[in-house]
């Protein structure tokens, strides 16, 4: 039986290693972390299973949900699905009914709360141009140049394009992808009615999908090894070896976060397989930020509110998801003006705009997470690697290469599959 190691534990590594023990091959799963799921996991702090982020996923990520039941995991059970509802403080709500498409898009922006008439029909006047022009650009630009050509009110920015663009791709509106975000916005208002929905974690990032999957990988022979910082990659021969172990693969699939490429692939190596580690490291990275606040009495109606105005951009209400009442988790999305705040002072801001748009008070109890290099920033042009390499053996996954989406589970999910395909392509032959 042939043998494949896989350069990583996230959700790009872990599809791969699915798709690859579904082809009867003997898989190695490598990770550094002590849990799996990469920039998406589960982070044990005061006695919580608290996440490194709040990763929504919407209804037209069919690899990740159809991945996930692959290895025993109901997506049903998994996420709180709701249509296709944006409520942005003060005063936006945008919610699309259960009606079949294109009509739920017609009635949710016909229905739109908060915006003048004049408001409205720029909304709408971009959002079905956009559609009729099957969602392709010209010309790539950032979301703020196609903004602007598409003459949306400074309001309607602030209050839907803005938090919408920073959650969608991380990146700051003045410098993302306007490409795109009309990728994702096509594969979701422009998809069928349900692909627009809300899918809400009710589960933390590592139980989602990548714990059940090494479950699923060890159940077909394969083997997890956490803790393994993957420092050197050699070839010899037709097959590699992974730091100074004796073990010989037959392929790798090198799913390690694009910054951190060179710690396997040493120059000589990059420059043989055609991968220009130089180029990725020189990326511009964007952070999330996590607040999560409990509280004496504190929910939200819906799981997800927006807040527009200050520091504060998406607030999510774990009572709804998580069964834990009055747990709140804030996400600060892209670099921006609290990224030069200190710790202390970043927490006392957030608990304030909290306390002014919902008299939460202060809470008592309160802890910050940052993930510094979360997602590449997504910005116009962006030359992206594809995954296979000049070596037919060695591929690359991962939510930064080639792909129409910006840095999602989704994205990472699609990858993975295509980087192992290309592994049992190449050893089948």
């Amino acid at each position: 039986m042939k043998r494949v190691a896989i350069l990583g534990g996230g959700y790009a590594g872990m599809a791969a290693a699915v798709e690859l023990a579904d082809a009867g091959l003997r898989v190695a799963v490598l990770e550094a972390g002590k849990v799996l799921g990469g920039r998406a996991r589960k982070v044990p702090l005061d006695g919580r299973a608290l996440d490194n982020g709040q990763h929504l996923v919407i209804g037209g990520y069919r690899d990740l949900l159809a991945m996930m039941q692959r290895v025993g995991v109901d997506p049903d059970t998994a996420y709180l699905r709701t249509p296709l509802d944006l409520a942005v403080q003060p005063d936006f709500h945008l919610r699309c009914p259960a009606w079949p498409a294109p009509w739920h898009l017609a009635a949710g922006l016909a229905r739109v709360k908060g915006l003048s008439w004049g408001e409205r029909w720029a909304l709408t006047r971009a959002v079905l141009g956009a559609q009729r022009a099957r969602w392709v650009l010209p010309t790539d630009c950032s979301v703020a140049a196609w903004l602007h050509l598409e003459r949306q009110p400074t309001r309607l920015i602030d209050c839907f394009w803005r938090p919408l663009t920073v959650a969608a791709l991380n990146t700051p509106l003045e410098l993302a992808s306007a490409q795109v975000l009309f990728n994702v916005l096509r594969d979701s208002l422009g998809g069928a009615r349900d692909a627009s929905d809300l899918l809400f974690p009710k589960v933390d990032f590592s139980a989602l999908f990548p714990e059940a999957a090494a479950a699923y990988v060890e159940r077909h022979g394969g083997s997890i090894w956490l803790g393994q910082t993957v420092k050197q990659l050699a070839r010899t021969g037709e097959r590699w070896r992974v730091n100074d172990d004796a073990t010989a693969f037959d392929g790798v699939v090198c799913a390690l976060p694009p910054h951190r490429l060179g710690m396997a692939l040493h120059r000589d190596l990059a420059e043989e397989l055609g991968v220009d580690v130089a180029a990725l490291e020189s990326w511009d990275y964007q952070p999330i930020v996590t607040l999560y606040l409990e509280y004496h009495r504190a929910a939200l109606p819906q799981p997800m509110v927006g807040l527009s105005g200050g520091l504060v951009q998406w607030v999510f209400d774990h009572g709804h998801t998580h069964d834990v009442p009055n747990r709140i988790a804030v996400v600060l999305s892209a670099r921006g003006a609290h990224s030069e705040l200190p710790r202390e002072v970043l927490e006392r801001a957030v608990a304030i705009e909290l306390d002014r748009a919902f008299g939460w008070g202060q809470p008592d109890w309160c802890r910050l997470i940052a993930e510094k290099r979360a997602t590449f920033a997504c910005v116009p042009g962006l030359s992206r690697p594809a995954n296979a390499t000049r070596a037919p053996t060695l591929w690359l996954a991962g939510d930064y290469t080639v792909g129409d989406y910006p840095a999602t589970l989704e994205g990472a999910v699609q990858s993975g599959r295509k980087a192992a395909r290309g592994i049992i392509v190449a050893l089948q032959t």
